[in-house]
């Protein structure tokens, strides 16, 4: 890093500053709001930038004279404005539109919605690369709580949700891991223990100010982002005070409990307008829950398939999500601003789980050749998930997410040819899950002494077992009691600097050249611990013994799901196990192998030059060197419980990186680019931890992998967008992938005494002699190929007469296709004709609005088609994520200028969450939340 450091400062030392001037100023509206994305011209030359997130913009190098300057905002119109420019001076000219429908000369805007909209298209159109810009009052117009619900309306995103809610991104069909997210351009942190993914559901969606999804990446930009990375903007000041206060409750079917949201923002500007401030917050209290079936298919050798065990859940979950967060900039000078940003988010998930799970089914087979099945014998087991009852618990299991961000960021004109920034940030992300319990009773035998029999039905999507011999509360034993402490945190330190200059190769158009290098210091560690429990009296020797509920009656998809009687959690979390009671002992095998630590810094340096050829035709051409240096440790964990050690690894690699895009714009409104870019994806952190886990009685070793390489992209793009002057776009573009050293699972079923001292010399063999091991080891497949297109139009349909001129649309549809090689499967044989986890290959979001100035009104559809979640041992066993279509609506109504009502219905489709093993009709999981209902009241002064 301190070569990147010296060789960028030495760079910037080496201009020559000529005599020349500089402008500088912000553009916004008559409401004193920014206007982002602003294309500023100068003329005569071919002199021109762009409005930053904050509506600020700077030109340098601008030899001294008489200009004018020329602005055309998508939605605004036009403005021209003469300038002075002198020599070693800056001017300043603060640029304001009207966004008065009398006074705008090209369209009429007619509602609020649609001037929010115009700020994000106006940045899109004006970005380098291929982007989607999404701002905070547009994500407003749809009934979105957290930021995963509002990514999945963008052209070429899917989310996979969990308890109803949108968590991980998948952009252009790639899994979560191969994308990632930002805070303000640097990365956040996970509170994941084996992966990277970023929960987009811990995130407020009205904490932020602008969402933008870069689908190509240029030189300057953090290279780990296959798929795409999503930069959230955090809010900054507006020119004049704004308060903006909302209040809402609901009501939630699927356990008849209500929800509340609230939320506030405050800013303004002091000092003569020098100190900006925001302050904002958020809070959002949901009690709700889901039904949830869950299976295991099998298949006998008479080619019989059957689920080999199934779950009924019952699930209780009360959400509540808190954030808040403020941001102060200061303005030192025309040339010289700093800017302190803090965020912090904190989602405690309190919840129950009641499950009754049919366990060591074996087939009862009509005949003596073992084909026809009649019936089947099986154990029940009935378990009730919760937590101690204290007050932060609450005879619950609490998970606690926390992420924080602290940021300082400084922009700097030097003279007349050097502009620079440089920015500083803390990240940590965190999972907590204190005192965590499970009780258990299991029965393995009817009332009449005989096997539990079950009947069965599985010819349709809802697969279904009936008990055919009567079991009561005193056939379940008591099977078992445990507590657990999770903790799992992740911290990040990033330091950035970046200069710009002018540099052009042709005469009067604009060129200028980007250097910098940014550092980034990981730290991740995961300590779990895990013990069971013994009663010492006979207290507890049956389910009849215990506090009970029933949960009969109502339940998704049908009451005949309903599971029945359980240990209430009261009962669990209300049990002393530190009393002479009960003896507790420490279980290793359920976390030895699963706590480990990583230490990673990553280097990098970038140069990226722009330059125009015509007033129609730019470029974009960069290299990004990336430096990853590691350093990991994991147990070695012998039959599942021994600790025989640790191993540690430590590794670097280098990436380089480079980029080229071109932008041609051919008619004023037209705007058509083209790119090629490289990206790369890391490993997993569980997936690269050296850790090592014997099980000698199931003959099975599994292990992380050190050796595993970053998986290494190269990407090619097009895309035409056409923008409405009436506030809307019409998009085409396509998109091909080739992904070299990607990850997944591999097994080797021979894995014997021999591969084990080739591949873990430094570890102590314990495998026998003569006997084959089952291998499960992360490995690099060869490649993957990813291709496909995207459409999306939106547009109000001003053309047409009276009522019908207030209505628009909107939608997008994305296809999507892989091609993988270099997977194997259990036997070692290599698979062909499979495709990338993560690939939905259909995406389709659609929405009809109406609004003028008093009423906006939403419907909106968002579809993904079933695709590969998870590579199986086989193409049997392989888990896919199902189809899902979701319908939301809302509408809201201006009471008066600083006021508005509104209400919204999500999910109204009661769209479960379903995997299927190999075939459609093999559900391995189908999860209900039913619709959701919102009533609010949003003020704005």
């Amino acid at each position: 890093m301190k070569k990147v450091l010296c060789t960028v400062l030495l760079c910037a030392s080496m201009i020559v500053f000529a005599q020349k001037g500089t402008v500088s100023g912000n553009i916004n509206d008559n409401s004193q709001i920014a206007l982002p994305g602003a294309k500023i011209t100068l003329s005569p030359g071919n002199i021109f930038t762009v409005s930053d997130e904050h509506g600020n913009f700077v030109f340098l190098n601008v030899p001294s004279g008489n200009y004018t300057l020329n602005v055309d905002y998508l939605g605004y119109g036009q403005k021209e404005i003469q300038i002075l420019v002198d020599s070693d001076k800056n001017t300043k000219q603060n640029i304001v539109f009207t966004r008065k429908e009398q006074l705008i000369s090209e369209v009429k805007i007619k509602g609020i919605a649609l001037q929010n909209q115009a700020r994000a298209l106006n940045k899109q159109k004006s970005n380098a690369n291929i982007t989607n810009v999404i701002s905070a009052d547009q994500m407003g117009k749809f009934p979105d709580a957290n930021i995963g619900d509002a990514l999945k309306r963008v052209p070429g995103i899917t989310m996979q949700n969990d308890q109803g809610e949108a968590r991980n991104i998948i952009i252009r069909g790639l899994a979560p891991e191969l994308n990632s997210v930002t805070l303000n351009g640097n990365r956040i942190p996970s509170a994941e223990g084996d992966n990277r993914n970023v929960q987009m559901d811990l995130i407020p969606s009205d904490m932020i100010q602008i969402v933008e999804v870069n689908k190509t990446l240029t030189s300057d930009m953090d290279a780990d982002a296959i798929g795409g990375s999503v930069d959230l903007i955090t809010r900054t000041a507006a020119t004049k005070e704004r308060i903006s206060i909302s209040t809402a409750s609901g009501y939630n079917p699927i356990r008849s409990k209500a929800l509340f949201a609230d939320s506030f923002v405050y800013s303004n500007r002091f000092a003569e307008g020098k100190l900006g401030l925001v302050l904002n917050g958020s809070y959002n209290n949901n009690d709700y829950g889901s039904d949830n079936v869950e299976g295991v298919w099998a298949k006998d050798d008479a080619g019989n398939i059957y689920m080999e065990e199934m779950d009924i859940r019952k699930y209780d979950v009360k959400r509540e999500r808190k954030s808040i967060g403020t941001d102060l900039d200061f303005k030192f000078n025309d040339k010289n601003n700093i800017r302190i940003s803090a965020l912090y988010n904190w989602r405690d998930d309190w919840e129950n789980r009641y499950r009754l799970r049919f366990k060591d089914i074996e087939p009862i087979y009509s005949d003596a050749s073992e084909t026809n099945i009649s019936g089947f014998n099986a154990v029940l087991n009935r378990e009730t998930k919760g937590g101690i009852n204290n007050k932060l618990n609450d005879a619950r299991r609490l998970e606690r997410q926390i992420m924080q961000n602290y940021s300082i960021l400084g922009n700097h004109v030097i003279g007349s040819k050097l502009e620079m920034d440089w920015g500083a940030s803390y990240s940590k992300a965190e999972e907590q899950r204190p005192e965590e319990r499970y009780i258990s009773y299991e029965a393995e035998t009817a009332d009449n002494g005989e096997n539990i029999r079950l009947g069965s039905n599985f010819s349709t999507k809802k697969p279904m077992f009936t008990l055919q011999n009567q079991v009561g509360l005193d056939q379940y034993a008591f099977d078992g009691l445990s507590q657990q402490n999770g903790l799992t945190y992740e911290e990040e330190i990033t330091g950035r600097l970046n200069f710009r200059v002018p540099f052009s190769i042709i005469e009067n158009q604009k060129g200028r050249l980007r250097f910098g290098g940014k550092a980034r210091l990981k730290f991740k560690k995961r300590e779990n611990d895990f013990f069971s429990y013994e009663p010492t009296g006979n207290f507890m020797d049956h389910l009849g013994q215990a506090d009970l509920v029933n949960w009969n009656g109502r339940f998704n998809p049908n009451s005949s799901y309903a599971p029945g009687f359980f240990a209430s959690n009261t009962y669990l979390g209300n049990q002393n196990l530190n009393s002479s009671s009960f003896e507790g002992s420490s279980e290793p095998s359920e976390f030895l192998s699963e706590n480990y630590s990583a230490n990673e810094k990553i280097y990098a340096g970038y140069l990226r030059w722009d330059q125009n050829f015509t007033d129609q035709l730019s470029m974009i051409v960069g290299v990004r060197v990336e430096n990853t240096q590691i350093d990991y440790t994991g147990n070695v964990v012998e039959d599942e419980e021994n600790l025989t050690g640790s191993r540690s690894i430590e590794s670097q690699y280098t990436n380089w990186l480079p980029s080229i895009a071109f932008k041609y714009t051919p008619a004023k409104d037209l705007v058509v680019r083209a790119a090629y870019s490289t990206a790369l994806a890391r490993p997993g952190y569980f997936k690269i931890s050296p850790y090592v886990n014997i099980l000698p009685n199931d003959r099975e070793v599994s292990a992380g992998n050190p050796d595993l390489k970053a998986s290494y992209a190269h990407n090619y793009d097009v895309m035409g967008e056409y923008y409405f002057k009436s506030v809307g776009i019409l998009s085409l573009g396509g998109f091909y992938k080739k992904i070299n050293n990607f990850i997944y699972d591999y097994r080797d079923q021979s894995f014997n005494r021999d591969k084990f001292a080739q591949m873990f010399p430094g570890v102590e063999n314990t495998l026998e002699n003569g006997q084959n091991y089952t291998l499960v080891l992360p490995q690099n497949g060869e490649s993957v190929q990813v291709y496909g297109f995207e459409a999306a139009v939106q547009r109000q349909l001003d053309f047409l007469p009276g009522f019908l001129s207030h209505f628009g649309v909107y939608l997008n549809y994305t296809y999507t296709k892989s091609k993988a090689k270099g997977v194997y499967n259990a036997d070692g044989d290599l698979r062909t004709n499979v495709m990338l986890p993560g690939t939905a290959p259909h995406m389709f979001n659609s929405s009809l609005s109406w609004e003028n100035k008093k009423i906006t009104a939403r419907l909106s559809l968002n579809h993904a088609a079933a695709y590969l979640d998870e590579f199986g041992s086989t193409d049997f066993e392989d888990r896919y994520y199902d189809k899902q279509t979701f319908l939301d609506a809302n509408v809201s109504f201006a009471v008066t200028s600083f006021m508005r009502i509104f209400a919204e219905a999500n999910n109204l489709t009661n769209q479960p969450l379903r995997y299927y093993q190999g075939e459609k009709n093999r559900t391995m999981q189908m999860e209900y939340y039913m619709p959701r209902f919102t009533l609010g009241l949003k003020f704005d002064f």
